[in-house]
């Protein structure tokens, strides 16, 4: 069995790779759920990404003051999610010479980013949308890595999870959605649907059954109670 975490909360758009005090907290909230449900892990995977690893952190401190000790977590790189600012550095401006609309949303957004406290920081914008569309449709020459690569990476490294025990994987959302999607045998749209639909901290569960990986459960968060931490970004 995997258990598929996703990180919590991460910081402004400013700078992402962070995990906010909500974040923490709702890391920390996973991780007493885990221990006194005296759930234990084989092992413990993580992406690269700064977020990731801290929201593995969080979550292995607070099993471990519940008595449930983990194994140390192992960085997968696989596991990390794509570069929105790499997308959006090469293909925006590419999109906004031959999209009116793009153009005067994404300047907004960066009019409404320098206010630390817009809600421009928590939530997706129409030219986010619009950017990530068109990297996953391949409309423009990118020079990073592609969609389909991306989608083959996450791919490689969920089937090369053991098929016995229970491993932990802390990633994002959009591995977690293609991870489901391998299972459900998904597009790149239902994918992403499936990837804007996930709450920070929220787990799901695989069983990877050998060359036939089936989808338990997903979203879960019955460690969150507060709305106010039931966050999207």
């Amino acid at each position: 069995m995997v258990t598929l975490i996703r990180h919590g909360q991460a910081g402004s758009r400013l700078v992402y790779d962070d995990l906010s005090g909500i974040g923490h907290e709702q890391s920390r909230a996973l991780g007493e759920w885990l221990g006194e449900r005296g759930i234990r892990f084989d092992a413990i995977v993580t992406g690269g990404l700064n977020r990731q690893r801290m929201t593995a952190r969080e979550i292995v401190a607070a099993m471990a003051a519940r008595g449930i000790a983990s194994p140390a977590p192992v960085v997968d790189e696989r596991w990390s999610e794509f570069d929105l600012d790499e997308v959006y550095a090469e293909i925006g401006p590419l999109l906004a010479r031959e999209d009116e609309r793009f153009r005067l949303d994404h300047e907004e957004l960066r009019r409404e980013m320098a206010d630390p406290e817009s809600s421009a920081h928590r939530a997706w914008r129409s030219c986010d949308v619009a950017v990530v569309r068109a990297w996953i449709e391949g409309r423009f020459q990118f020079q990073g890595e592609s969609f389909a690569e991306f989608g083959a990476r996450v791919r490689a490294a969920l089937l090369e999870l053991p098929a016995d025990g229970h491993v932990a994987v802390i990633t994002s959302a959009t591995p977690i959605a293609l991870s489901a999607g391998v299972a459900l045998d998904l597009g790149p749209g239902r994918v992403m649907q499936l990837a804007g639909a996930q709450r920070n901290t929220a787990f799901g569960e695989m069983d990877l059954r050998p060359r036939d990986p089936r989808v338990v459960s997903f979203n879960n968060l019955p460690h969150l109670i507060e709305a106010r931490l039931r966050t999207f970004r």
